[in-house]
């Protein structure tokens, strides 16, 4: 008897190890650095057009790979599909301001930022403060001094188009209410 407890003690501690494994790389697939995207935009003191540039490629990445997953689990869901089509606009209107400045384009590594959301609801949810974000970090990128033309252009051009998806948003989470 005494063996038995034992060993089904052995596998459930296995058990439980292998769950909490999958638990730790589910949280550790979400959590976004403190410096990525529009949340590190937003909490930068020395704000450089160079670093704008990331931040903002960055966050449209991330906008690009969320859509992405959730139109892949849940189908061609309002607003998502045309949205997921824009974000790729505005990672190539980005990718030509890099071009310009002459400085290299960061890889993409937003899917190991991104997980499932668990429903529709909750993906519109999290669409409308990523959005919300987004359009707080360009507004604080049209700040910046001496920001090249193209670029006030490019950015005030991506806030407005943000502004529009929040429109979406909200109006797709209002129908799932």
């Amino acid at each position: 008897m005494k063996f038995l407890l034992s060993r089904r003690f052995r596998i459930g501690l296995i058990v439980f190890s292998f769950i909490l494994f999958l638990a730790s790389s589910w949280i550790n697939a979400q959590t976004i650095p403190e410096d990525y995207g529009a949340k590190g935009a937003l909490k930068d003191p020395r704000l450089t057009y160079e670093k704008a540039l990331e931040y903002a490629i960055e966050d449209e990445y991330l906008a690009q790979e969320r859509y992405t997953k959730v139109i892949q689990k849940y189908g061609q869901v309002f607003p998502f599909p045309k949205i997921q089509e824009a974000e790729k606009k505005h990672i190539e209107a980005l990718k030509r301001l890099y071009t310009k400045a002459n400085l290299s384009i960061p890889e993409n590594q937003a899917k190991q930022y991104t997980v499932m959301p668990a429903s529709i609801k909750v993906a519109l949810q999290q669409a409308v403060q990523a959005e919300i974000d987004n359009i707080a970090m360009y507004n604080r990128f049209l700040e910046i001094k001496n920001l090249p033309p193209n670029a006030t252009k490019v950015f005030t051009n991506l806030r407005d188009a943000s502004k529009k998806h929040l429109v979406a948003f909200n109006f797709g989470l209002s129908q799932q209410q």
